[in-house]
């Protein structure tokens, strides 16, 4: 009789590591996952209790998880506790739900869309160098609140054809559901929501407060012809369902999810972008050099894009340092085999963008700040799966290019006339949550750009 060969377990701490594992997973899941990659390679094997995470490191695990076997794996540690904060929209859903969803979306955002929203996006970016510009020798601003201040504008026009600025405090209310979904993910959902923390107090009253918003922006928008905007897409979907009443309740639940998706991300990268350029006195010269020989005096337009080539080689770079969505986890729904490894269904598995991108076998140098990375005239030798700012496969992020588009526009308008500097002994810490953000925001001092 024949033996059946041996399943292949990947390496990891022992048991006896989970109470020091379950800390870094609550105070430092950036330090976890590095220490990860550094001790074990691109495979490891994480128990923290009655949990188990399986980590894959390489380009060809995260091609296999989120392209090659998709349908396998559905969203995992994180996302799917967030469910309960979020409920099933875009982000969380899965199956039928989530492809019919992805199909009343994507015309959204395609590309002559896109083209035609390019006006106002430049005009959002021009508010806020605006805003940037009466900082001038004044008091620090905080660039994070203001990035997301200027991506809710861009969101409520473009995808919502909404003035957002009318509903104040939007960007507070995210956060308090941000944190309240990384709470969820830490503790494995098992922490009822009606038990009265501070944080979940916020919570209750955060979801109350953003369900008003929600309300709201159907009411007015109803007042209105309806167009092919994401708000009158999802309203007529409730108008031809069968059932209105689940319908609206998933009508909130994706609203909600585009709100949050739609502005987090970018302002988190730009966020990033500022420091960075900060830190960089050379990256930014060549960025101002760039906007001002490409835009002049002018607003950017659509095809700008293409010609704003080294502004788009700093974001890339920006986001492999410090990717937006820097976790993707999925559950393998029936076994599986990754990288020689067996792979249980039920478990974690984790694909680390923020890993990923400082993998020193793809990346030389991994830590440092180089665009000259992302020059389209090179051709870098490396996997296309070793970058994922924008995770990969049937999930892809489907916001991706209005995102660049944000980005791109207001990283070379506001270097073009202003120099952004973080303020002397400022620790600027990187804070995982849902997105990759900054914590405790980004002060920074505004002055004129000293032109040569």
């Amino acid at each position: 009789m024949t033996q059946a060969p041996a399943r292949r377990v990947p390496p990891g701490p022992p048991m006896s590591a989970a109470p020091r594992l379950l800390w870094k997973l609550a105070r430092d899941r950036l330090g976890l996952m590095t220490e990860a990659a550094r001790t074990y390679g691109d495979v490891a094997r994480i128990t923290l209790g009655p949990k188990t995470l399986f980590f894959f490191n390489h380009p060809d695990h995260a091609k296999h998880v989120l392209v090659d076997n998709a349908p396998n794996f559905h969203k995992g540690l994180g996302l799917a506790q967030a469910r309960r904060v979020l409920g099933d929209g875009l982000l969380t859903s899965e199956g039928e739900l989530w492809r019919a969803q992805r199909t009343r979306m994507q015309p959204v955002f395609r590309p002559k869309r896109l083209a035609e929203q390019a006006g106002a996006v430049a005009q959002e970016a021009g508010r806020l160098t605006g805003r940037l510009r009466r900082a001038v020798g004044g008091e620090p601003v905080d660039v994070v609140a203001e990035m997301t201040s200027m991506t809710l504008g861009v969101l409520g026009r473009t995808l919502l054809d909404t003035d957002l600025r009318a509903f104040t405090g939007l960007g507070r209310l995210f956060e308090v559901m941000q944190n309240q979904a990384m709470f969820e993910a830490v503790s494995n959902g098992m922490v009822p929501l009606w038990v009265p923390l501070p944080q979940q107090i916020r919570f209750r009253r955060a979801q109350r407060d953003l369900q008003l918003v929600v309300d709201r922006l159907v009411s007015e928008r109803a007042r209105r012809p309806l167009g092919d905007d994401a708000l009158s897409r999802l309203m007529v979907a409730v108008r031809e369902d069968p059932d209105p009443r689940t319908a609206r309740q998933r009508m909130r639940d994706e609203l909600t999810t585009l709100l949050l998706a739609g502005h987090e991300t970018t302002a988190s990268t730009l966020g990033w972008a500022f420091y960075l350029v900060d830190r960089h006195p050379e990256v930014r010269e060549r960025l101002r050099a760039e906007a001002v020989e490409v835009l002049g005096d002018r607003a950017p337009v659509y095809e700008d894009l293409h010609r704003l080539r080294y502004t788009v080689m700093v974001l890339n770079e920006v986001m492999r340092l410090y990717p937006p969505v820097w976790m993707l986890s999925r559950v393998p729904q029936h076994e599986d085999v990754i990288g020689g490894y067996h792979v249980p269904a039920g478990v974690d598995v984790l694909i680390c963008p923020y890993t990923l991108h400082r993998h020193p076998a793809y990346w030389p140098d991994p830590d440092a700040f180089r665009p000259e990375r992302f020059d389209p005239a090179a051709t870098p030798d490396r996997p296309r799966h070793a970058y994922l700012p924008f995770g990969a496969g049937p999930r892809f992020c489907v916001g991706n290019n209005l995102g660049m588009m944000e980005a791109t526009f207001v990283l070379a308008m506001v270097s073009r006339e202003l120099e952004l500097s973080v303020l002397p002994g400022r620790a600027v810490v990187p804070e995982p949550m849902l997105s990759l953000r900054v914590r405790g925001g980004l002060p920074m001092t505004v002055t004129k750009a000293r032109h040569p």
